[in-house]
């Protein structure tokens, strides 16, 4: 990647405040990464978007408004860029009609899922050379990005519930969902589709609407998408609200990304992210294996392509 190449990044942390699935982390994580970004990574500041359910936010992570900061993140992509999401909050699956067995998707603060769909929607907009890197801390994050490879997937034993104290996990029911948006629309019925479009219209996830609008996806594009996931399909991340006197809340898997980052500097490709954070979580005792989702070429380049020029002199 040419010096002087835009980088772009979009960061959503939604703690739920005051609601019976409130988390304690994730506003933390975006916010310490965002400091990573700019302080090690060359990201200029007006070029990051921050999104976060804290009291007294102007904008709210609404699915709305997270897909329109990741439309305008895509819109301004050139050949050569490098567009970042890191996401913090909770996950779901979802029982599907369309052929899958499960589906992945992040849940914003006002329900409005976003899915696999509408990552590999964005990813099939971008321009040729650009990568979009996702970060995902949420339960069932694995597959986040419709159809992109699998590069370091799930791990051979069975998940098992969280084993640390002061944890819970990153995830709502997908029952609980359905409850919630079934509330709103008043519909008497089982499949979420319907109460997502009822409440939700044109901004619901492309998930949901009519296979004519689906089949404009495109295909695929190999050579563009990035996920670096907090956990395998079939499980849960974890949230950490830490009781000992200065400890901060956060999420374990953005955690151990800091953490990597930290010991290794930025000279580290996804791969080796990948495989340093899941050692970080086997060590502190989590049940959740970090998987990676890309082509083979990105697996083993350097996480955010950084470029050597640029490189901080602590790395």
């Amino acid at each position: 990647m040419e010096n002087g190449k835009k980088r772009l990044a979009t960061l959503v942390g939604c703690n739920y405040p005051n609601t019976r699935n409130e988390l304690h982390g994730c506003i933390n994580d975006v916010l310490a990464m965002r400091d990573v970004l700019v302080n090690r990574f060359g990201f200029e500041p007006t070029n990051i978007e921050l999104l976060t359910d804290a009291p007294g936010s102007l904008v709210m992570p609404t699915g709305v408004n997270i897909m329109s900061m990741l439309n305008q993140m895509v819109d301004r992509a050139e050949p050569g860029d490098v567009l970042f999401f890191h996401y913090s909050g909770h996950g779901t699956r979802i029982p599907s009609n369309h052929g899958f067995k499960h589906d992945e998707a992040i849940v914003p603060c006002d329900f409005n899922l976003i899915t696999d769909m509408d990552f590999r929607r964005l990813v099939n907009r971008l321009p040729v050379g650009s990568t979009f890197t996702i970060l995902s801390d949420s339960c069932h994050s694995g597959g986040l990005i419709d159809k992109e490879k699998e590069q370091i997937g799930p791990y051979v034993a069975n998940p098992t519930l969280l084993s640390v104290l002061n944890c819970r996990s990153k995830i709502i029911p997908f029952d609980s969902i359905l409850h919630h948006v079934s509330s709103l629309s008043g519909i008497q019925s089982s499949d979420i589709s319907l109460h997502l479009l009822e409440v939700f219209g044109n901004e619901a996830s492309i998930k949901f609407r009519s296979n004519a609008v689906q089949d404009n996806l495109g295909s695929p594009r190999s050579d563009s998408g990035i996920l670096l996931s907090g956990c395998q399909a079939n499980e849960t991340s974890a949230d950490m609200n830490p009781v000992i006197k200065g400890g901060k809340a956060c999420g374990a898997f953005s955690n151990a990304l800091q953490m990597v980052l930290k010991e290794h500097g930025t000279r580290i490709s996804n791969r080796e992210m990948i495989i340093h954070t899941r050692e970080i979580l086997q060590a502190q005792g989590f049940d959740q294996h970090p998987c990676l989702y890309c082509s083979d070429e990105n697996a083993e380049a350097p996480f955010l392509w950084q470029p050597e020029s640029s490189i901080t002199k602590d790395d």
